[in-house]
């Protein structure tokens, strides 16, 4: 593999620049978010790394404590340089308990992509929260990933494979007469996993599911665009919760696309050809100012609107 092609597939790691705060998120209030993880945990999961890249036995249900980026003028994140630090994870109970752990209002939940730890997927789910203002209970989805730049197929593999858990995690929050809306928004591969849940999801519950799932936003989806078309038909009215966030310059994407056998990724399709599918599209393509532009969603204030938008429910 050549230094580029190794640069492009450089995984979904990395935290965005931090932006201006026009108003407060509830991690900025309660830094604690929900977790459920299909990882297996490493001694307990007491101390970093928490949990690791095997695969578990049974999903973990817990609560990261989080240390929030220090605002004063004068510290690091007064000039965008801060960030969220994981503390500690308090194991908490089961997937029925979830929407209790909730409070009955509105929930996001994070669900990561390829070549992600434990703590980088927690972390990311902190800042996504927090720079789209978010005011319910977030809560990171963490499957089991290597993070390594040559384990694509033993990602992709943990992804799928933690699609019945992801399942009971969303029929545990969708279920419960008091909870409010379940909005979702997955990363590269975590969008793989993400629709075939949903599909899941659908088939146990049927159009009764619809209030209760918010907005459901792919960021650079990472998934053949005849496997999300199949899908996609599957899913009745949830298709049109669905916002694809799209890049047609996704180096991870163009490289992920050569590994499949020269299948373009729906994250890498022009935006007419994801449009005629039946979702809502955001051509990304001049948004991103770096090599890969696959992480816009983390590193781009537009992009977060976006997402923010389809959230409160005001996309155009």
């Amino acid at each position: 593999m050549s230094a580029g092609s190794a640069l492009a597939l450089g995984g979904c790691a990395g935290l965005g620049a931090t932006g201006a705060r026009y108003d407060a998120s509830s991690l900025s209030v309660d830094s604690t978010l929900l977790v459920a993880t299909t990882r297996k945990p490493v001694n307990g999961a007491r101390a970093k790394p928490w949990f690791g890249p095997e695969r578990a036995t049974s999903m973990t249900v817990a609560r990261a404590k989080l240390v929030a980026p220090d605002e004063s003028r004068l510290s690091l994140a007064s000039v965008g340089l801060g960030s969220w630090r994981l503390d500690r994870i308090d194991a908490t109970a089961d997937a029925a308990d979830l929407a209790t752990q909730a409070g009955g209002g509105d929930v996001l939940i994070y669900v990561h992509g390829f070549k992600q730890t434990f703590e980088t997927a927690v972390l990311d789910g902190a800042y996504l929260s927090d720079a789209i203002k978010f005011r319910g209970r977030t809560m990171v989805f963490a499957w089991p990933s290597k993070a390594g730049l040559f384990d694509y197929a033993y990602d992709r593999d943990s992804a799928m494979w933690s699609r019945d858990d992801f399942e009971r995690v969303l029929s545990a929050l969708v279920s419960a007469p008091s909870a409010g809306r379940v909005h979702i928004v997955a990363h590269s591969m975590g969008t793989m996993l993400t629709l075939e849940s949903l599909r899941q999801l659908y088939a146990r519950y049927g159009d009764t599911v619809t209030g209760k799932i918010g907005a459901v936003v792919f960021a650079a989806p990472d998934i053949d665009m005849d496997v999300f078309s199949s899908a996609i038909q599957r899913i009745g009215p949830l298709a049109g919760k669905i916002t694809v966030i799209a890049s047609t310059n996704d180096r991870a994407l163009a490289l992920s696309g050569q590994l499949a056998g020269g299948m373009i990724r729906v994250g890498a399709a022009e935006k007419a050809a994801i449009a005629r599918l039946g979702v809502r599209v955001v051509d990304a393509s001049q948004e991103g100012w770096g090599i890969i532009n696959h992480d816009l969603f983390l590193s781009n204030a537009e992009v977060q609107q976006v997402i923010r938008r389809s959230i409160d429910g005001t996309a155009a």
